[in-house]
């Protein structure tokens, strides 16, 4: 279970809470936030099986993506939209298909969401009397109020009610339900799924929080997601929120997740649609101006002198160019590692890189039960530079500090199977990362994202600008500086697709990838600096270690760090 912060006390005026959690005369129907689109049309995705198909079987239940909303209601629309969020029902709705629960977004960003809505399989092809389970889906048999703006202060225009289905024995609800009036939901405005069908799920991505010493009831909300999540788990997350007055980890929150029964990954791209999801969505990698170690294809490192050592042999022996004689499998155990040129001058050329050669390599894996697909595209690049280290209002360039031999950064690309649209992009930094949704991003051409590598580390922002890493309460941490240039580099065409286990023989991974240690030798620094300053920065700041390839990484098999 993750790590929820626990909610502060915050006293509003009453000209605050007036505009955070109601409407004033002006309120209307509509929703205050703008709906995003991506800057291009959807392409026609070459055919396939079952990705792009708009809907997707789940086994007993299929399921479709809905984008489009009605606005409900708003937590405030027009004065505090850093602090405030609306709620949205599903609108178009496919046939015999049912609604799961509400959405809902801050309203400081264009809404851009989905929720997906079931249908019962059994019973919309009439074998519901073959079957001998109950229904997949069901109403439910009474809603129970979990909070209403009205809350006993004076202040009573524009009301908002949160109610909670509650299921029948058997079943879970998936998400709550708004109205803007204080009657019950209609029943059949919403369904339960049986639980044999469902998985836990989780909160995370706080999008409301408040408390007041005037109201009786705080409010809080969130995202959910299902608890297990990873390219072999089952959870599918259905786009809708968990909300709660008070949630103490470790408790166990009403709604669930659905799962995928079905034993094939039919909704994943093949092959050919993969090639076009690179095509059109690789995004334009720009470098800062002042870089000097660029990114290369690993085959470029390993022909222009990347050496195998182990203990005992410290020369050590030339890789391949194929990387076939690399020790395969196993784990970092520290028995072999990557090195540089032993020729001073070669090694310094290595250094550097080279972008003409350069390739993306990436793994498309399956997310959240297959409704969406992963694509991690990872950049090698020979050598990681030395760190500047912010102090306070100064910066200290370091001549060795935070240099290592091999660096591997990666961004993922996260694509719904129901339509191809982009949902959101991962932006790996060191030892950690953000998601952002495409809504968030910039584009260079058409739905290709714009992201940056920061000067000498390689790390992966949205935006240009300079990034700290490390304590910046206090001011100190490492600079992560981003910056576009006229150099960059265009995953769209410059890529190779190196993984996607779901495919099984289709894809043939390279021999390198299967090499589990250290893409450089392990060096200790014997620094001047107390102690006490680097634990205040990374621990890469105190050390040059080379990196571990994709394949070691905790995110090759699970989900990004969130």
């Amino acid at each position: 279970m993750i790590k929820i912060r626990r909610i502060k006390k915050v006293v509003y005026s009453w000209k605050k809470m007036r505009n955070l959690f109601h409407g004033d005369s002006s309120t209307t129907d509509e929703s205050p936030l703008p709906t995003f689109s991506l800057p291009a049309p959807l392409p026609n995705w070459p055919q396939g099986k079952g990705f792009g198909t708009g809907k997707i079987n789940l086994g007993e239940i299929e399921v479709a993506e809905i984008t489009s909303f009605d606005f409900i209601w708003g937590s405030h629309l027009s004065h505090d939209k850093e602090n405030s969020v609306s709620f949205y029902k599903p609108v178009g709705i496919p046939e015999g298909f049912f609604n799961l629960g509400h959405y809902c977004q801050p309203n400081n960003k264009p809404l851009y969401g989905f929720l997906l809505v079931a249908k019962d399989l059994a019973v919309s092809n009439n074998n519901e009397s073959k079957s001998v389970r109950s229904p997949a889906l069901q109403a439910p048999r009474d809603y129970s109020l979990v909070w209403s703006s009205d809350d006993g202060t004076r202040i009573k225009d524009s009301p908002g009610y949160v109610w909670l289905p509650e299921s029948p024995p058997g079943y879970k609800a998936l998400g709550f339900v708004v109205t803007s009036k204080a009657e019950k939901p209609d029943f059949a405005d919403v369904r339960c799924v049986r639980e044999d069908l469902i998985e836990k799920c989780e909160p995370y991505g706080l999008l409301l929080e408040t408390e007041s010493k005037f109201r009786k009831k705080p409010f809080n909300v969130w995202k959910t997601r299902p608890s297990n999540r990873g390219m072999l788990k089952r959870g599918v997350t259905v786009g809708t929120f968990f909300c709660a007055s008070q949630w103490d980890e470790g408790d166990e929150i009403p709604i669930s997740c659905l799962k995928n029964c079905d034993p094939n990954w039919h909704s994943m791209p093949e092959l050919d649609q993969i090639r076009a999801l690179v095509k059109h969505y690789g995004p334009t990698m720009f470098f800062h101006p002042e870089e000097v170690y660029f990114p290369s294809s690993v085959s470029w490192f390993f022909k222009n002198g990347a050496r195998l050592c182990k203990p005992g042999q410290p020369d050590g022996e030339p890789v391949d160019p194929e990387g076939s004689n690399l020790p395969q499998g196993g784990t970092n155990d520290g028995k072999f590692w990557l090195d540089l040129p032993n020729d001073e001058t070669i090694r310094e050329v290595v250094k550097q890189g080279n972008l003409e050669s350069a390739e993306i390599y990436v793994h498309v894996k399956p997310s959240f039960g297959g409704t969406f697909c992963d694509l991690a595209m990872w950049v090698f690049s020979p050598f990681n530079g030395p760190a500047t280290i912010k102090i306070g209002p100064k910066d200290v360039g370091l001549s060795r500090t935070g240099e290592h031999i091999g660096d591997w950064e990666h961004f993922t690309l996260r694509v719904s199977n129901f339509t191809g649209r982009l949902d959101s992009i991962y932006f790996s930094q060191h030892s950690g990362g953000v998601w952002l949704d495409a809504s968030d991003l910039e584009f260079n051409e058409g739905n290709k994202a714009i992201i940056y590598l920061s000067k000498n580390g390689h790390a992966i922002y949205p935006h240009p600008g300079s990034y700290l890493q490390g304590s910046s309460k206090i001011g100190v941490g490492i600079r992560n500086d981003c910056a576009k240039s006229n150099v960059s580099l265009d995953s769209s065409t410059r890529y190779e697709i190196i993984a996607a286990e779901y495919l099984g023989e289709v894809v043939t991974e390279p021999y390198w990838l299967q090499f589990m240690r250290t893409w450089g030798p392990k060096i200790v620094y014997d620094s001047k600096l107390p102690l006490s300053f680097f634990n205040k920065l990374p621990a890469e700041l105190s050390r040059q270690e080379g990196p571990t390839g994709p394949k070691e990484k905790n995110n090759w098999f699970g989900d990004e760090r969130w």
